[in-house]
């Protein structure tokens, strides 16, 4: 899971008081009749359709001695590249995640290669571009990561979200309390983007290849979310 720290409020810096990054667990408070004070904490979440797609694509030799893994990976390696480019992906939208030639521990003095990218398009094109590497060998692809070009906006956003909930929050304690709500005191935020799982689809995309040309998957995009979490100590009177 990806984490943001975001230092919260830049006017808060101004008034002198402490500001920080998350800690693994809240700062300890003095619990007694000289510390009065109100601890809040809210969550919030922002959503957008995806604009960007990122597919993992590769693929993996079948085993036999090393000289020959390689040669048949080369093969497979440039057919899958030049397909991609024949598509309209442009070499920077396309980048190595790993490459490794391999012994195949139950089968003595036989090799395999293996090698993966991410490919960057369009959500529309997801499908497409899948099929046409498919088409050119890859054998392990169809993980697709679905995120926006502009990340820091929507963490923008969960993080407003947070934030007002959490000053509605304070205001209602402190009314139900009845209290006065003072300055905050300390403030730490948290933003992060839920995991999603990512299943490899492996033996049917070779199977595929033998037979009649088939059209490209339906693929449905999911939305993309940032949650944030924010936590606060307000002094009361």
């Amino acid at each position: 899971m990806k984490l943001v720290r975001v230092l919260a409020a830049s006017a808060l810096l101004a008034s002198g008081l402490t500001l920080t990054a998350q800690q693994a667990s809240p700062p300890e408070l003095k619990i007694d009749s000289t510390n009065r004070t109100l601890t809040v904490s809210a969550e919030g979440q922002a959503t957008a359709d995806p604009d960007v797609a990122i597919l993992h694509i590769g693929f993996a030799t079948q085993p036999s001695d090393a000289k020959s893994a390689y040669a048949e990976g080369a093969r497979t390696s440039n057919a899958i590249v030049a397909a991609l480019r024949q598509a309209g992906i442009p070499a920077t939208s396309i980048h190595s995640e790993s490459q490794y030639l391999e012994p195949e521990y139950d089968k003595p003095h036989k090799f395999r290669l293996a090698q993966q990218w991410t490919v960057k398009t369009t959500p529309a094109r997801a499908a497409e571009i899948l099929d046409a590497a498919v088409s050119a060998g890859s054998t392990s692809s169809g993980a697709i990561d679905w995120t926006v070009e502009d990340e820091h906006a929507l963490e923008q956003k969960a993080l407003e979200v947070a934030t007002a909930r959490l000053r509605e929050t304070a205001a209602l304690l402190a009314k139900g309390m009845g209290v006065r709500l003072g300055e905050p005191i300390y403030v730490s935020n948290q933003l992060s983007a839920p995991g999603y799982p990512r299943p490899m689809v492996g033996g049917i995309f070779s199977m595929a290849r033998s037979a009649e040309p088939a059209q490209p998957l339906a693929i449905e995009p999911h939305t993309v979310s940032r949650e944030a979490s924010v936590y606060a100590v307000f002094a009361i009177e």
